[in-house]
């Protein structure tokens, strides 16, 4: 495995390789990033990993100079799982210059967790768009590139970059991967007391139990909505949303909409927490 820290010496490595599939990562990683990894392992020749953690997606008054950085440990666990490259740029190495360019977005980036956090997802997008340019500048062969379902706007957003803008890289989602007791796998729970992880899987809870009611015949959205976001906010939570959506174009779910997806985000103490389940509804 080759740690590289230069665009230049990324492209120059990466030049022959008949096909490429990457993962970026801000690190911190856990078994959720160690599963995209052994996806891009199925996608690609060379498997690439990012860790750069963006300032261009954080917020003023958000967590970009306490988010959990552990190189050594991140590199240890990418050997184990059998990366090739990882690339672990500086801010300065990213951003030579500061980034006036920003790629615009549509709607759906100001709602959901864009509602919370304005110009998050440009932020994303632009950084994602010039990983993209980093990693596949010079492959002739394959390009993939694997994100996790446990951001699905995000996840929604990337795809939609790489269809309006006519990239030649295939989106790969990967699953969830959850605690024993329900609880997605993020770095952010790394923040929480004991406390606070004793009642972090609540989110997938009443998550599921919306599912559920939709699943038994209950359409109306809003109310279910509403329901969640209570038991939540009865057990502490400060809700963000709770959102029913269409799973392919994430506009609101109507009665004739058969695959949903339903969102959650909220804060626990001071960390914010985000999950969905995709599901089919009964016809």
């Amino acid at each position: 495995m080759q740690t590289i820290t230069t665009v230049t010496a990324l492209r120059e490595c990466l030049g022959n390789q008949p096909g490429i599939a990457f993962v970026p990562t801000m690190g911190n990683l856990h078994a959720g990033h160690v599963h995209l990894v052994e996806l891009a392992k199925q996608r690609g020749q060379c498997v690439v990993v990012s860790i750069f953690v963006n300032p261009l997606q954080f917020g003023p008054n958000e967590d970009l100079t306490s988010y959990p950085r552990t190189l050594d440990d991140d590199l240890a666990k990418l050997e184990a799982v059998g990366a090739d490259i990882v690339f672990t740029p500086t801010v300065n190495e990213m951003y030579p210059v500061s980034q006036s360019v920003i790629i615009a977005l549509p709607p759906i980036a100001e709602e959901l967790c864009g509602a919370t956090r304005p110009g998050h997802f440009g932020g994303v997008a632009t950084v994602v768009l010039k990983l993209f340019n980093m990693v596949f500048f010079h492959t002739a062969g394959s390009a993939a590139a694997v994100f996790g379902k446990k951001d699905y706007q995000q996840l929604f957003i990337i795809r939609q970059l790489v269809q309006q803008l006519n990239l030649p890289i295939e989106v790969v989602a990967g699953e969830t991967v959850r605690e024993a007791d329900g609880l997605a796998m993020s770095s952010r729970n790394g923040y929480l007391t004991a406390e606070q992880r004793s009642a972090a899987p609540g989110l997938a809870k009443v998550l599921q139990q919306a599912v559920q009611a939709i699943q038994n015949g209950r359409l109306d959205f809003a109310s279910i909505e509403a329901d969640a976001a209570r038991r939540l906010t009865e057990q502490g939570w400060a809700v963000d949303y709770i959102s029913v959506r269409s799973a392919s174009t994430l506009v609101p779910a109507s009665n004739e909409d058969m695959e949903l997806v339903v969102l959650g985000a909220a804060r626990i103490g001071q960390t914010r927490l985000i999950d969905n389940i995709e599901f089919r509804a009964k016809p």
